[in-house]
């Protein structure tokens, strides 16, 4: 199993949705752009969203175990994939890379 890197590559922010719907909220998204995290196992790596994780986590794991070409050419790179997390007043937007390191046991 091959660890897989996840890089925050954009993180988008609807005030106007937010300031309408979302009932006010300290320190909502702790991402920031070109953070990154390695994916080593099954574990979530620490300091990820957890709403992020449960997001990204089915394709982590087929990246980890040799999965190539999600959707048929979506990606340039056939061993990666362009994922955001579910937050609709703040979406953000993660790399997945999988790497050629093995991961840890």
């Amino acid at each position: 199993m091959k660890k897989v890197r996840i890089t925050v590559m954009r993180k988008a922010c609807y005030e106007d949705l937010m300031e309408k719907y979302e009932n006010p909220m300290e320190d909502a998204c702790a991402m920031e752009e070109g953070r990154v995290f390695i994916a080593n196992d099954w574990q979530r790596p620490e300091g990820l969203c957890e709403s992020a994780w449960e997001t990204m986590s089915p394709f982590v794991m087929g990246l980890a175990h040799g999965a190539e070409d999600f959707y048929e050419g979506w990606m340039k790179n056939p061993r990666s994939a362009m994922l955001s997390c579910n937050d609709g007043f703040r979406p953000v937007s993660f790399l997945l890379e999988a790497l050629d390191e093995e991961a840890e046991k």
